[in-house]
């Protein structure tokens, strides 16, 4: 424990929150009372008053700037969709000029093939038209979502175009009138002219609307001269001129002398300069010439003109008007342009302006409330961060630490003042170093209490190994069936008990101290799994792949598959198996233990699931379900994922093995003979053999002196991944408590050239296996071998060292101990290194 800089860049962003904490006051707070207010109110108050008045009058001016900012913005947009409009309205002149003419010539036709022909003539004016309506509806579509009266004036428009279209497809098939064809063109061309003058920007900015005045006038006169050009043409297809043309083609030119007149006054005089030098040019002279010799040459009657020429000069003319009316258009859409980007600059300045103003004042309040502030604020916060997250961070470590404790800092105080409040941050400081060190002696307490644990696990697995060995002597010299079942059931509680005492090394975070140095089948460490539980005998095993598993898993897998097994046939009927599947799948493997049990609600076994998929924290509850515990921690501590789930009759327990625990199967000169204790062997089929080989002695234990008889032998995890009677030449390193049944070679045992290591640590070092480099001691003796005289000491010798031996253990036992002592790390006691 020890100070340190500040920790709040180490806090956990999930944990971070805004801190609500209400303080209750000595007495009641008044709304009234100035003195009451908060500090953060207080700041509020200064700076929201003046704050919201500028804000309303900013507000109003703004709202007005921005409104003119969006209408200059429509106009502009109206106003650039202009020679769209113009274009189609050339395009629909061009057709419905050259339709006028001939519409004769429709009429007259007494085939298919010849009304064909006219309208094949027509194609190239209908295609242009069609071609423009397409370019217009595509620009028509994002400015009529800013305007709706902009929009409906397009859809009248777009209605009369599609008028056209119904009227081009009957035209050769229904007979229509002239009038009737005609009309639909100046109501289309009239529709259009009307959206071309939709634009306006108000009253305020008449320089805009003289604008849009001027282009519109003048596309006005363009129409009118359009339509006497139609009559004109009409008449020389036709022949003739009919009773009204004369008045009518009257009416028309006087309108269009008009409508040209207040051009000319709405026009600048750079535009008219450029009228004025586009009606001097010779086709423009020639068409204006034709005209008007069929209009007044002839007072009384008008004159008709060819046809070929005058459509020739018409169109020559009518091209003219069209570039001239694009040119004022260009200057009509500039011009908007540069209004609306000029409202847009002074809006934003406006804008920019008050926002300045504001901030401005903001910062100097805030300045000015900062020095008043500040210091509470920090103290509160560093407060509620030592209450809410380092504090319980902190204890979260402590908590769930398993090695060594570590170092917690405590930040220091974020006030440095000198004043009260300054002498408050560090009396919070010294509250939570008070608090951390209270959390660490709780932690070296729990630390002293896991060691305790080790301990006594490794005593008690001590005593129990030395159970097991003298259970081995007794069923050898033991012929009394019953009695040698009675041994059996005691063994299989001793190596229940020595699973026990495997749990409490998992519940205190310790690795188990049994390993191998070397791949083993899968097959054999589901039987090893199997020898473990009492009721061995109802596990059958289905289907089993040919996988190895690395030598320093193998302990804690068949404890984990072992305790599956355990809750597998304890929670399910004796005259039930228990079957066990295992099989190759991706890179892992897949085990899999299926019951015939009571199985578990939906709930339980989700709690089960999720135990299983995070292992919790040891505690009292952990003893309860210890199976359940010891699985997840043994799971989780080799990747392997256990799952229950739900099957017909039962549960099915599948554990998923990680391709990192598999490993390729050893030479096939290493694989050791099976032990006879390897699996039961029913009294009835017990083979009677002529003569049995002399045993041996082994160093540490006596030679047996009574046969062996023909019985059944308990299975042992031990006796089925390290069996123990092997060919001399492999030369393996798998023992057993037994010793070897077979001779070795001569000559006195050397040691391995390679030790022996039990895999390696998370630091990359190897580990060793604890007397597994002592073969003088593992090995027996050789036949060749002299062997050295033994002298058995005298039993009643022995029987008065042990009853003197039992008298101090009971004395021990009986004296009040106020202490455990609990050996050092690195240290040795009875179950291993420490």
């Amino acid at each position: 424990m020890a100070a340190g800089p500040d920790q709040a860049s180490t806090v956990s962003n999930h944990r971070r929150r805004r801190f609500d904490v209400r303080v209750v006051p000595h007495r009641r707070r008044s709304a009234l009372r100035l003195r009451d207010w908060r500090m953060r109110t207080k700041l509020a108050t200064v700076l929201v008053i003046p704050s919201v008045a500028f804000l309303v009058l900013a507000g109003v001016q703004t709202q007005s700037l921005v409104s003119r900012a969006n209408t200059l913005s429509d106009f502009a947009a109206q106003v650039g969709i202009g020679p769209e409009i113009a274009d189609l309205v050339h395009w629909l002149q061009q057709e419905r000029d050259r339709t006028a003419g001939e519409l004769s010539a429709l009429r007259a036709a007494s085939s298919e093939e010849e009304s064909a022909q006219v309208v094949e003539v027509l194609r190239p004016y209908r295609d242009g038209v069609d071609q423009a309506a397409q370019a217009l509806h595509r620009a028509a579509e994002p400015v009529g979502k800013g305007d709706s009266s902009w929009a409906e004036t397009y859809s009248v428009a777009h209605q009369a175009y599609q008028q056209i279209l119904y009227m081009r497809n009957v035209m050769t098939t229904v007979v229509l009138s002239d009038d009737t064809i005609l009309g639909n063109y100046h109501r289309a061309v009239d529709a259009l002219l009307t959206l071309l003058a939709q634009p306006s920007p108000g009253a305020e900015r008449p320089e805009l609307s003289d604008a849009v005045l001027r282009y519109v006038q003048f596309a006005r006169a363009k129409d009118l001269s359009s339509r006497v050009r139609a009559e004109l043409y009409a008449a020389a297809r036709n022949g003739g001129y009919q009773d009204n043309d004369r008045v009518q083609l009257n009416d028309l030119r006087s309108r269009q002398l008009t409508a040209l007149g207040a051009f000319r006054v709405a026009a600048s005089n750079a535009q008219v300069a450029r009228y004025d030098q586009m009606s001097q040019q010779d086709p423009f002279v020639q068409a204006g010439r034709l005209e008007e010799r069929a209009l007044t040459q002839n007072p009384t009657a008008l004159t008709l003109l060819a046809d070929d020429d005058w459509w020739t000069f018409s169109e020559v003319r009518h091209d003219l008007l069209r570039d001239f009316e694009a040119g004022i258009l260009a200057d009509s859409a500039t011009q908007a342009d540069r209004a609306s980007a000029a409202q847009l600059r002074e809006t934003l300045l406006m804008v920019g302006v008050i926002i300045t103003v504001l901030l401005v004042a903001v910062l100097i309040s805030v300045l000015i409330g900062r020095s008043m502030a500040r210091s509470i604020r920090l103290l509160r916060s560093q407060a509620l961060r030592i209450a809410q997250i380092e504090l319980p961070d902190a204890l979260a470590r402590l908590r769930s630490v398993s090695g060594g404790v570590p170092q917690i800092e405590v930040s220091p105080a974020v006030v440095r003042s000198l004043d009260e409040i300054g002498e408050l941050a560090e009396a919070f400081v010294a509250v939570h170093r008070s608090a951390v060190g209270v959390a660490v002696e709780q932690a070296n307490m729990r630390r002293n209490v896991n060691a305790m644990f080790v301990n006594l696990a490794r005593r008690s697995q001590v005593l129990v190994e030395r159970q097991l060995e003298l259970l081995d002597d007794l069923e050898r010299e033991e012929s009394d069936p019953d009695q040698l079942e009675n041994l059996f059931k005691l063994d299989h509680l001793a190596a229940r008990m020595r699973r026990n005492d495997e749990s409490l090394l998992v519940l205190a975070g310790t690795e188990s101290t049994r390993r191998w140095n070397r791949p083993v089948g899968l097959n054999a460490v589901l039987l090893a799994a199997s020898a473990e539980i009492e009721q061995y005998q109802r596990v059958r095993h289905e289907a089993v792949a040919d996988l190895h598993l690395v030598g320093h898993a193998v302990g804690e897998v068949v404890h984990l598959l072992a305790e599956l097994l355990e809750n597998a046939t304890a929670f399910s009927r004796p005259d039930t198996i228990v079957q066990v599947m295992a099989r190759a799948e991706g890179a892992g493997a897949t085990v899999e233990i299926a019951d015939q049990g009571l199985g578990m609600s939906p709930t339980a076994l989700a709690e089960a699931n999720a135990v299983l998929a995070e292992p919790p924290a040891a505690d009292v509850a952990t003893v309860e379900r210890m199976g359940l515990f010891v699985v997840s921690h043994l799971a989780a501590r080799h990747g392997i994922e256990v799952r229950l789930h739900g099957g017909t009759g039962g549960l099915v327990a599948r554990i998923r093995l990680p391709g990192a625990l598999l490993a390729a199967p050893p030479p096939p000169g290493l694989d050791p003979v099976p032990s006879p204790r390897a699996l039961p062997v029913p009294r009835s089929q017990a083979p009677v053999t002529a003569a049995q080989p002399v045993e041996l002695p082994v160093a540490g234990r006596r030679p047996t002196t009574v046969p062996r008889q023909a019985h059944p032998v308990p299975v042992r995890a031990e006796d089925v991944l390290a069996p123990a009677a092997a060919p001399a030449s492999t030369g393996s390193g798998w023992w057993s408590r037994e010793g070897p049944s077979s001779p070795a070679t001569a000559g006195s045992p050397a040691p391995p050239s390679v030790p022996v290591t039990g895999g390696t640590n998370d630091r990359g070092l190897p580990m060793r296996v604890p007397m597994a480099q002592l073969r003088s001691v593992t090995q027996p003796a050789q036949p060749g071998q002299q062997q050295v005289a033994r002298h058995d000491p005298d039993p009643e010798a022995v029987g008065g060292m042990l009853s003197k031996l039992y008298s101090g253990v009971r004395r021990a036992e009986a004296e009040e101990t106020t202490e455990i002592p609990v050996p050092p790390p690195g240290t040795w006691s009875e179950g291993g290194p420490k």
